[in-house]
């Protein structure tokens, strides 16, 4: 059984295709944001709310229960799994909050440790999300693919800081860095690569993030929202892009547009079976490592499939409960077959 899960702004979309699709509801009201599956035990999943904490799942997105306690703050802002570390039966688990702090957990969600750390790096007093501009918030967390107790956390807006040791300490931007990370991934095929879809354009590193290079040639559009890597290939990269964010997020006013690169060529649009850029909110991807070539994206017009690695794209006709995705999607995951 495929299954694909939808954070919209009216709740959690899970589709599971066995002869047909079939599409659940979860979390409505309480705004969800942000997703992650434990793909060391795949039943187990979480997901964070904007007002009501963080969630888990132990039945494969069926069942939610609160997670445990530990995470001082409602707002659950990005939530990861680290894939190369485990403790018992499941991989680590990073939330972080707004304010921004990241919380890391060893047991499934049982109980968390504030890394405070994070919150003593010198930059942290020129952190600032400019339409809320007294707080400011963990963006991403990308737990590295190739590396245990490594971790990258996107701070919106101000900062790509990482820990190379689980939490314990932590390293600050770097001068050349991305600025508004909103999106960060790493792969298991290229360690030491990360991959940053920023406000500030796209960047990338090829050494854990001791440097960073903008490769910028061939965009016509330079505010980049979602990101994601073939998965049998780390050098074919899409993204999804528009102005601003006036024209990212809500339907009304919307354009945004998709970009694939491979290798040292130049940016290109890659638009083919996806809707008009006019009206269609920034796509967020996901992929999973046993469809090689296969990307999925998500807008407020549905779900789209690509099967050559982002150069086309096929709509899937899924039976969306309610308003389904027209609001705008704010992420998007896998569960593993």
């Amino acid at each position: 059984m495929v299954g694909i899960v939808v954070v919209t702004r009216s709740g959690l979309l899970i589709a599971r295709r066995a002869s047909t699709w079939t599409v659940d509801e979860h979390l409505a009201g309480l705004s969800p944001g942000c997703v992650a599956v434990d793909l060391s035990s795949p039943a187990q999943m979480y997901c964070g709310t904007a007002r009501e904490g963080l969630f888990r799942s132990r039945d494969s997105g069926r069942n939610w229960e609160p997670a445990g306690r530990g995470i001082d703050h409602p707002m659950i802002t990005a939530v990861d799994v680290g894939h190369a570390e485990q403790t018992g039966r499941f991989g680590v688990v990073y939330a972080g909050t707004e304010p921004s702090a990241v919380f890391r957990s060893d047991n499934g969600g049982d109980s968390w440790v504030d890394l405070t750390g994070l919150r003593a790096l010198p930059s942290a007093d020129t952190w600032s999300f400019p339409p809320r501009p007294h707080t400011h918030h963990v963006r991403w967390i990308e737990a590295d693919m190739s590396g245990a107790d490594r971790v990258f956390v996107a701070i919106e807006a101000g900062a790509l800081v990482r820990t190379f040791d689980g939490g314990r300490t932590w390293r600050d931007r770097v001068r050349g860095g991305p600025y508004d990370t909103h999106t960060a991934l790493t792969h298991p095929l290229a360690p030491g690569r990360i991959y940053s879809a920023a406000g500030d354009g796209y960047y990338e590193s090829a050494d854990a993030g001791d440097s960073w290079r903008s490769l910028e040639d061939g965009f016509k559009h330079l505010y980049l929202v979602g990101i994601a890597v073939d998965p049998a290939d780390p050098d074919t990269v899409i993204v999804s892009a528009t102005d601003g964010p006036s024209s990212a997020y809500s339907p009304r006013g919307a354009e945004a547009y998709v970009y694939r690169k491979t290798g040292v060529q130049r940016w290109e649009q890659s638009m083919n079976g996806l809707p008009a850029a006019k009206g269609t909110t920034v796509s967020h991807f996901a992929t999973q490592a046993g469809e090689p070539g296969v990307i999925y994206a998500a807008n407020n017009r549905g779900l789209f499939r690509s099967g050559n690695a982002g150069r086309s794209w096929k709509a899937l006709d899924l039976p969306w409960p309610g308003p389904g995705p027209a609001d705008g999607v704010a992420a998007l995951a896998c569960l593993p077959e």
